[in-house]
């Protein structure tokens, strides 16, 4: 049996998006009292009291939950092979709809319309209708989401807007992202002692993805001020009258933590700060709750749990009231509000098109918009190739602003994507604590669900040749140095068996390389 105790757990007070997972068909299957005095009814063997599943049992086992999936018929949306893919989290399989859509945007909309496309296709629209479309997805209200640029770039724009945002508060003596600001906590004349701003710090997670960290302080220099690395456990406590924004990850990149997005952000507000939340490793896995939790900017990829490709657009989110505040660093003629008109002075567009710089991605970007149609009920393959692309698309989708991604027909919820999530990384915890020598892996991804995003981190010495291993016996993950395995769990694609399959090669794999 493996150790499979977490580690480095620091307690949070969790108030984020419950979602029992004993609603899910897999779960509730899982929690199955077992049967008999030695011997379940699936030949689990019990030893000294414990109860240890052979393998066939859990193959058994795995069968009966892919069986009562509600969501397993999802998977014929995506191209799949005969390998495990569990790098979803880095990386989304291919969505079915895809290549022909790309063929339709390539052949037709740019071969045959060429520059009418930019009207007749939709295509100068597109970074916020699909905006809209993400939107449900993350718990946000149309209107607030524009789709453009990398996430780097879109870090760049958020952090130093919210900075520009607390100076604006400092000058005006208050009114800013939270209560704290509004009441003037932390609110000064704008000059602060010996001429330096009011608010002079950025607080950033310290445990982010480096890209995070090199953008926080490039922004930093620019604007003058500190900046100050902490732990997400560590923010309430580093949070101060100095503080003007904190750069905060949802789900821990290396670690599949999950951090508790509603009460950190409240304890921004509190202060007087403005909360940017990187999602990358969260929307589309589980419920986020944007506009119910008031963040104030947050950006995201989308080519990890949203499936849009290698490279494709990523998104900024604006809280509709901070948009007309939303001062961007980078503004260019497609934020211009009269971009033909080509003006020499700026003058920012009004809502999320401020978030907008230059000419759009689209064939990337018309891509992504294809691989969302999973969640809407599409994305077989089989549709026509101009359904979507004509500037009158399903940009609503039935979206509630609270997590729901629920579509027209046979859409999907996040809820009910994170209920799977959970039930599937629950399963792959008990496989690998039934099949993987003890003391060969310690599992780093909390065990809490309320502290566990969709993946699963496992330390193993030699993990980069183990990965490698994997891969060659067609279970796909991947390594971070310098010795994590990573599994993603993406509840859309992947089933009971498949995780089953990876735990037991995992097992096998590390017997032959001990």
């Amino acid at each position: 049996m493996s150790d499979l105790t977490e580690t480095k757990t620091t307690p949070q007070s969790q108030s984020q998006p419950q979602v029992d997972p004993q609603a899910h068909p897999q779960a509730q299957a899982q929690a199955q009292p077992n049967e008999g005095p030695d011997r379940d009814a699936g030949g689990a063997e019990y030893a000294g009291g414990a109860v240890h599943p052979s393998p066939s049992a859990l193959a058994v086992e795995a069968a009966k939950l892919d069986e009562a999936d509600e969501l397993a018929g999802l998977r014929d949306r995506f191209v799949l092979d005969d390998a495990v893919y569990l790098d979803g989290n880095s990386l989304g399989a291919l969505p079915a709809a895809v290549p022909g859509r790309v063929d339709d945007v390539v052949r037709r909309q740019w071969g045959s319309l060429r520059i009418r496309s930019w009207d007749e296709s939709g295509w100068w629209t597109a970074p916020e209708r699909i905006g809209d479309r993400i939107a449900p997805l993350v718990g946000a209200a149309p209107g607030q989401i524009v789709v453009g640029d990398s996430t780097s770039v879109n870090i760049f724009k958020a952090v130093v807007a919210a900075v520009r945002m607390a100076d604006d508060d400092a000058r005006r003596g208050g009114d800013g992202a939270g209560d704290g600001a509004r009441d003037g906590v932390g609110a000064g004349d704008g000059a602060g002692v010996g001429g330096r701003p009011v608010r002079d710090e950025i607080l950033v997670d310290a445990t982010t993805f480096p890209t995070d960290g090199y953008i926080a302080e490039s922004a930093a220099r620019m604007t003058g001020r500190t900046l100050r690395p902490v732990t997400p456990a560590e923010v309430p406590d580093a949070l101060g009258p100095r503080t003007a924004a904190v750069l905060l990850n949802h789900v821990d990149y290396r670690t599949g933590r999950l951090h508790d997005l509603p009460s950190l952000t409240a304890a921004i507000h509190d202060a007087g700060a403005y909360a940017v939340w990187d999602l990358c490793h969260s929307a589309g896995a589980l419920p986020v709750g944007l506009d119910e939790h008031g963040v104030d900017l947050a950006v995201g990829c989308t080519y990890k749990y949203l499936n849009g490709g290698p490279g494709s657009p990523a998104y900024l989110y604006v809280r509709r009231d901070l948009q007309p505040r939303f001062d961007s660093p980078l503004p260019g003629w497609n934020s211009h509000t009269d971009p033909f008109g080509m003006r020499p002075s700026f003058e920012p567009a009004g809502g999320a098109l401020r978030g907008r710089v230059g000419t759009p991605d689209i064939l990337s970007m018309l891509a992504l918009e294809a691989a969302l149609d999973v969640w809407d009920g599409g994305g077989t393959g089989t549709e026509t190739g101009d359904s979507n692309c004509n500037g009158s698309s399903n940009s609503s989708r039935n979206g509630n602003g609270n997590g729901s991604g629920a579509g027209a027909e046979a859409g999907v919820t996040v809820e009910a994507v994170r209920a799977k999530s959970l039930a599937l990384t629950d399963f792959f915890l008990r496989c690998v604590a039934a099949y993987v020598p003890q003391g060969r892996v310690e599992c780093l991804t909390p065990v809490a669900h309320a502290e566990r995003g969709s993946q699963v981190a496992l330390r193993c010495d030699d993990a980069g040749e183990v990965m490698k291993r994997l891969i060659q016996r067609g279970v796909v993950g991947d390594f971070r140095h310098p010795d994590v395995l990573r599994f993603g769990f993406t509840p859309l694609y992947v089933g009971f068996a498949d995780v089953e399959r990876a735990a037991r090669v995992l097992a096998e794999t590390l017997g032959s390389t001990a």
